[in-house]
């Protein structure tokens, strides 16, 4: 197997030299400007690694990978319009740099492209991925219309949180690693637990997310810090304060997010203060660990081999400790 960064060279090559620009220049413009805006690419990395762990090459899982990814991105320019965010990786949105319509179509446009990179594989596996990649899409804009109902609601609970991120976010990072366990044509107990190791691991990087949304570096993070608070999100850090938080915290904490008397600054330094302050902040560490922990316990129940299972919890490691 190779490391990580290995992983992301083979794949950044090949998207440089598969997606290239083409005409209408205003609809492929958007798309590879997204597409090169860098990122961890988190999800094509976990596909390639997931195919070699089940002893294919990785570079059999490159058309997969390449749909998870302009899928991904798909998501986030779309994601930004509802959000109206000005910034992502640190970088102008698509519809800013553009305009609305644009980003829209353009969008749409990466979501058909997604589709097609799977025609490259013989008819059983096709199946299976396109199966796999039709659940997980709608299961994606499920967990978005969650996201975006709770912004109204001031009754979410921490379950409903949590499926919400599991659809929104966890759901693709699990269907990544299968699908390099479809490929690599390994049994449905390897591909169901690969699966749930992914899923675990994606409501940890959602969690940390939500962490550092809140209390990242706006130089490394790559997106406007504090923007969840801004946007009045019921993100974990929220509901743990209810949770946890004296009556005064809970109070100040609704009156915080509900105000239009203060700025969007003040708004920030108040609600983190409070995230800290009630132990929120250190509960949503704890909960990373948590499910980091629940995919570590999926690899024993891999029919791979110690020093493969090793490699995978390294990179949950680096998942749970990351700072971007």
């Amino acid at each position: 197997m190779q490391n990580i960064e290995a992983y992301q060279n083979l794949f950044t090559d090949y998207l440089k030299n598969t997606i290239v620009n083409k005409e209408p220049n205003n609809l492929y413009e958007p798309v590879d400007y997204i597409l090169n805006l860098g990122g961890k690419r988190l999800r094509p990395v976990l596909t390639l690694m997931a195919t070699e762990v089940f002893g294919a090459e990785a570079k059999t899982a490159l058309d997969a990978a390449l749909s998870i990814e302009v899928f991904h991105n798909f998501t986030l320019v779309h994601d930004d319009i509802m959000d109206d965010a000005p910034i992502r990786r640190g970088k102008e949105t698509v519809h800013e740099k553009w305009d609305l319509n644009t980003g829209i179509l353009s969008g749409d446009a990466m979501l058909i492209m997604a589709y097609q990179f799977f025609e490259s594989y013989e008819p059983k596996v096709f199946k299976a991925l396109i199966a796999l990649f039709s659940k997980t899409a709608l299961e994606v804009c499920e967990g978005q219309q969650y996201d975006i109902d709770f912004e109204t609601r001031n009754d979410v609970t921490i379950p409903e949180y949590l499926k919400m991120i599991e659809y929104k976010t966890a759901v693709l990072v699990g269907a990544a690693m299968q699908m390099g366990a479809i490929i690599a044509d390994t049994d449905h107990k390897n591909q169901q637990a690969i699966y749930d190791f992914g899923r675990y691991l994606g409501i940890a990087f959602q969690l940390q997310d939500d962490y550092l949304d809140a209390f990242g570096n706006p130089e490394t993070f790559g997106k406007q810090v504090g923007g969840d608070i801004i946007e009045n999100k019921k993100t974990y850090l929220y509901l743990k304060t209810l949770e946890l938080g004296d009556q005064n915290q809970q109070s100040a904490l609704v009156n915080a997010m509900n105000s239009n008397d203060i700025s969007d600054n003040e708004k920030v330094t108040k609600v983190k203060s409070l995230f800290v302050d009630s132990g929120a902040s250190d509960a949503t560490q704890q909960a990373v660990k948590n499910y980091t922990d629940k995919a570590f316990e999926v690899l024993d129940s891999l029919s791979i081999t110690d020093d493969k299972k090793q490699v995978l919890r390294l990179f949950g490691e680096q998942l749970m400790n990351r700072r971007v």
